[in-house]
């Protein structure tokens, strides 16, 4: 089985992994970011410590990943060439289970336009038609409810809730899991 990460493109919008040449949009995107919203959105990060070869190294740690099948990146991008944040599947296991997890983010500044819908909808598509899983599941905080409302708008059913699942911020937290099946 051949795994291919493809470009996919959507009416507003292009998925794809970054390239050196991105570095001004990236950097522009997060120094326009607005200070934290809530909880889980990290906010304003100290923009004066991306420089251009630390992010030619997060390009090659994410090559490297997605040649080792343990994690492909989609950076998100408006067709306009303005960097609106990124999502990612992480495999879980092959074999016979074909498992996968996703993750998302979308600059706070771009929220409330659709982006990460319509960016997830095409991530999902990606994860069952090109990496070829057959189940994707994300793994939410309790009380994210930013995040489980899009998990939902995308499709994804509520599974159920498990207790201490992740390790964050130094304390084992409960979190509910959706997923998807191809």
């Amino acid at each position: 089985m051949k795994l291919q990460q493809r470009n996919r493109k959507t009416e507003r919008l292009i998925l794809r992994p970054l390239q050196p040449d991105d570095f001004e949009s990236y950097r522009q995107a997060l120094s326009e970011r607005k200070p934290s919203q809530h909880l889980y959105d990290p906010g304003r990060p100290e923009i004066s410590r991306l420089t251009k070869t630390k992010f030619i190294d997060m390009i090659q740690q994410r090559k490297v990943m997605k040649e080792e099948d343990s994690t492909y990146v989609y950076d998100i991008f408006h067709k306009d060439g303005n960097h609106l944040g990124h999502a990612d599947i992480t495999t879980l296991i092959r074999e016979e289970f074909q498992w996968g997890m996703l993750g998302y983010m979308i600059h706070n500044q771009h929220w409330n336009r659709g982006f990460g819908k319509e960016a997830v909808q095409e991530v999902l598509c990606a994860s069952f038609d090109d990496l070829h899983f057959h189940r994707i599941e994300v793994h939410i905080n309790v009380d994210n409810h930013p995040s489980i409302s899009l998990a939902e708008k995308v499709g994804m059913e509520y599974e159920c809730a498990r207790k201490r699942f992740i390790y964050e911020n130094g304390a084992w937290t409960d979190n509910l899991v959706y997923y998807k099946n191809a």
